[in-house]
């Protein structure tokens, strides 16, 4: 039996996933998310989402009513998904920072933006709308927390959702002897500080991070 240890506690169902396919499974969070006190003054028409954490922020903001009213540009099918939920239309999602940039820059270049993002947010969507004079303001609306912990046990894989989970794990912890499963590539960047034996899902969702587990394990 192959042993995984997840950094993010799953989804019942998707622990099922694992479990169904005949691994062990031990689960803890290697990162906490803190909502940030912020203030909202004059809004632009778009408003740019890379992460849910950053959407529940700022569903409890008095604001609200009118940040629904904007056009919005989502990274990754879940954070597009749970905008919708809430009452906000999606105009554009992608898989990543860098192509939803890429996609501003080619068909919105003129128009104003609004980041919602964490403290550590990934650099490449604001470098890369900067560098092409698109105009942005950021506003971190969450800070992410190391949550580490020494675990004595080597397990055949490990699963990483951000480069935090990574860090955090990494600071405490040796995974040369595991793979690193990896939810995107920014992830993985990370991963290869510490092993070589990395695998990226396919596309960056925790489901498609378990199908990468089942399919290496079980060929």
């Amino acid at each position: 039996m192959k042993h995984l240890l997840s950094t993010k506690k799953l989804e019942p169902h998707q622990k099922e996933l694992l479990l169904n396919a005949g691994f062990s499974v031990v689960e803890k969070d290697f990162i906490s998310i803190i909502p940030l006190d912020f203030q909202l003054n004059t809004v632009p028409e778009n408003l740019i989402f890379t992460s849910k954490n950053a959407v529940k922020a700022i569903l409890k903001q008095p604001g609200l009513k009118e940040l629904q009213e904007k056009k919005v540009f989502a990274v990754g099918d879940k954070t597009s998904d749970f905008l919708e939920q809430n009452g906000f239309t999606v105009s554009e999602t992608t898989n990543y920072g860098n192509d939803l940039a890429h996609k501003i820059v080619a068909e919105h270049k003129k128009e104003k933006f609004l980041f919602f993002c964490g403290k550590k947010r990934n650099p490449d969507l604001p470098e890369k709308l900067k560098k092409n004079n698109v105009s942005m303001e950021e506003i971190a609306v969450y800070d992410t927390v190391f949550s580490s912990t020494k675990i004595d046990r080597i397990f055949d894989g490990v699963l990483f959702f951000s480069p935090s989970g990574v860090k955090s794990y990494c600071s405490l912890n040796d995974i040369s002897s595991s793979t690193a499963f990896c939810i995107g590539t920014t992830t993985a960047s990370e991963a290869k500080k510490h092993t070589k034996n990395i695998i990226v899902a396919a596309k960056p969702s925790i489901e498609n991070v378990i199908v990468q587990v089942v399919k290496h394990f079980k060929n």
